[in-house]
């Protein structure tokens, strides 16, 4: 936990290897992260399953599902999902629902015509089914004659049910109608002041941002840690993290002319890696940490980068 003005969590990497889900979960709540969040990629291991195995093997951290993609579920069974979590790990549960990736969703024929209507009718629904409420939605997606959960599996601890965008106007949404925002990476400053622009909550309303992040003694070594991870950012949906920044046409050409994702990747100038990723000393990424929290982030998610990912959360640790 971060002592004053925000809390500093960790992601599980999607691709970690299956012997080491549990270790580095583990390893999060004893070196004392305050959130854990868990991803659902397609093709990669379900969101509430990871949650609900890192729930069960840890003390204190508190888990998030970020995200589950609104096309891919029924919205009653999977506020049962988010409810029987939150019984049984009362106080430790948040869910973030999105429109998950256009091109993923399609793959697997889930994505709809309008998905902002799909994840508004979501969301409403999965937060009144989670209070206790009675679910009676004629959307054009979601659609629930009375359905309620029965009294026994309404949880005392309501989860934080977060929407997990990026457009403009699914900002705009998630200010209307979830609890909190989940900012995938890139998260900068200006970012984070634009999105909350866009958001304009309306009630407390939570924001979790994610980076890449290597903790080194040699900052060097630290930002050529961070550089695979970055190979995707040319792509057209992570632009409105990057135009706050101003160098988003040029990080566009840049990608342009690389031959390769990779090469792309290890042409990035250290002064834009600094701002794409958390990356240098301890001190150095707790400053930029810091930063976030001044600028209105309520939870700093660390991506653990490097190939050893439980020996790079134990470097992380050095920024709580």
């Amino acid at each position: 936990m971060n002592g004053n003005r925000g809390t500093i969590g960790v992601l599980l990497p999607c691709d970690l290897p299956a012997a080491d889900v549990i270790p580095f979960a583990q390893d999060a709540d004893a070196l004392g992260f305050g959130e854990l969040w868990v991803a659902e990629d397609l093709g990669h291991r379900g969101g509430l399953a990871q949650a609900a195995t890192v729930l069960a093997c840890t003390r204190r951290i508190r888990v998030g599902v970020g995200l589950l993609p609104a096309g891919a579920r029924n919205a009653a069974f999977a506020a049962m999902e988010a409810a029987t979590l939150a019984q049984l790990h009362p106080g430790r549960v948040d869910i973030a629902v999105g429109h998950g990736m256009p091109a993923w969703m399609r793959d697997a024929g889930a994505w709809p015509e309008s998905p902002l209507t799909l994840l508004c009718e979501y969301i409403d629904a999965l937060r009144t089914l989670l209070g206790g409420g009675r679910a009676d939605i004629r959307g054009r997606y979601v659609r629930l004659d009375g359905v309620r959960l029965h009294p026994s599996a309404v949880p005392d601890t309501v989860p934080g049910v977060f929407a997990g965008v990026r457009s403009p106007k699914s900002l705009a949404l998630s200010g209307e109608c979830a609890d909190g925002t989940v900012l995938a990476e890139p998260v900068s400053v200006p970012y984070v002041r634009e999105a909350l622009r866009r958001i304009a909550p309306r009630r407390p309303h939570r924001i979790t941002a994610y980076n890449v992040a290597a903790v080194d003694a040699d900052p060097r070594a630290a930002t050529d840690a961070v550089r695979p991870a970055l190979r995707s950012l040319g792509d057209a949906d992570w632009k409105p993290h990057i135009v706050p920044l101003g160098f988003h046409g040029e990080l566009a050409a840049l990608r342009g002319a690389a031959a390769d994702p990779e090469a792309f990747a290890r042409a990035l100038p250290d002064e834009w890696v600094g701002q794409l990723a958390l990356a240098g000393t301890a001190g150095q990424v707790r400053a930029r940490i810091d930063a976030l929290f001044g600028a209105g982030v309520s939870s700093a998610v660390l991506i653990p980068a490097g190939p050893d990912r439980r020996a790079s959360l134990a470097a992380l640790a050095g920024v709580l």
